[in-house]
């Protein structure tokens, strides 16, 4: 039996997933999650004004990190990998994160790692996929985090056709356009044309025509699922491979950004820390199915039609975590062999 620790630390949440691995009697590996914790921290609060993260941000992380670090002695975790994306890759004084990251990671022989966006799109892919069948492939996976958003086409055994990860984010959009809440007219229209410029980016780097399952993982698209469904608790199990539907998300994304902030924190779905920038994410949301939408267009223009795709996502509660666990495991498992 090994026990694993994965830890997120993006823009607005740091994040904790400990899985117990153990080889079951038929010699098949069985994974457990054991504990998967959020707290929001907002790391990237005034990066992509200042470019430099805020004494205050680093706090909240020192805190909320130390915590985890408390959680995983107590379960005794072997062995953990820490990363970080977006707003420490982008901020000055870095140096002082990753330091302190060594500091409360020490037993574990580990600081936070910076990863490229290619790597932070194949991990939240691996993870997301994972309790989706080999057959409904290819995927085209999306993870909107806070200050990026990655997009990777491929197929379940983890082969990546294709990646790209864009500076659009629910942090990012809130802090340089949503500055009002519910936001106005004009703020809105400039949000949509940034992200507008963005899809374009991602459209000439991801070949997404005949995709055949659209997936979507962490907080927005979950948190839309959960609104989605009226559920009256944040229940994972019931948004775990849930569906949104293009023409119904329309409808509720509208409604997200007609409200204003204290109302939506008033949502018992709704985490607190997310409540401030869900409409920024859902901007993003919202650039995605023009996305989707304009690559069915160019596939009826051509009369192609194994080139449409479907006009849902399915939400996976899996994602980045999971494929840090999925990446300790394997190495686990390489040197075992040697």
């Amino acid at each position: 039996m090994t026990r694993f620790g994965a830890v997120d630390c993006g823009t607005n949440s740091i994040r904790l997933l400990i899985t117990d691995v153990r080889r079951g009697d038929d010699g098949v590996l069985e994974l457990t999650e054991l504990h998967r914790v959020m707290e929001i921290v907002r790391l990237g609060e005034g990066v992509d004004a200042t470019g430099r993260l805020a004494d205050a941000a680093l706090q909240r992380v020192r805190e909320a990190l130390t915590g985890f670090a408390d959680l995983m002695r107590a379960e005794r975790v072997e062995a953990v990998r820490m990363v970080a994306t977006s707003a420490s890759r982008d901020a000055s004084n870095r140096n002082e994160f990753f330091s302190m990251t060594r500091e409360i990671l020490a037993d574990w022989g580990v600081e936070a790692q910076v990863i490229s966006g290619d790597e932070e799109a194949a991990l939240s892919f691996r993870g997301a996929v994972d309790d989706f069948h080999p057959e409904e492939g290819p995927f085209c996976v999306i993870d909107v985090g806070g200050g990026s958003t990655e997009v990777v086409v491929g197929e379940y055994d983890g082969t990546v056709h294709a990646a790209v990860s864009v500076p659009m984010g629910s942090v990012r959009l809130t802090e340089r356009f949503l500055v009002d809440s519910p936001p106005t007219p004009e703020q809105v229209k400039r949000a949509h044309d940034y992200v507008a410029g963005q899809v374009e980016r991602v459209l000439a780097e991801v070949p997404l025509a005949g995709a055949r399952t659209i997936v979507g993982c962490a907080g927005t698209y979950t948190t839309l699922s959960a609104l989605a469904q009226g559920l009256e608790t944040y229940d994972p199990s019931a948004i775990h491979l849930s569906t949104l539907r293009f023409s119904a998300l329309r409808s509720l994304n509208q409604s997200v950004l007609a409200t204003d902030r204290r109302t939506l924190a008033e949502n018992p779905v709704m985490h607190p820390g997310r409540a401030d920038v869900f409409a920024g994410g859902v901007m993003v949301i919202d650039g995605l199915m023009d996305m989707f939408e304009a690559v069915n267009a160019a596939a009826k223009e051509k009369g192609s039609r194994g080139d449409a795709v479907p006009l849902e996502f399915h939400v996976s509660e899996k994602d980045i975590l999971d494929g840090i666990v999925a990446g300790l495991v394997d190495e686990k498992l390489a040197r075992a062999e040697q």
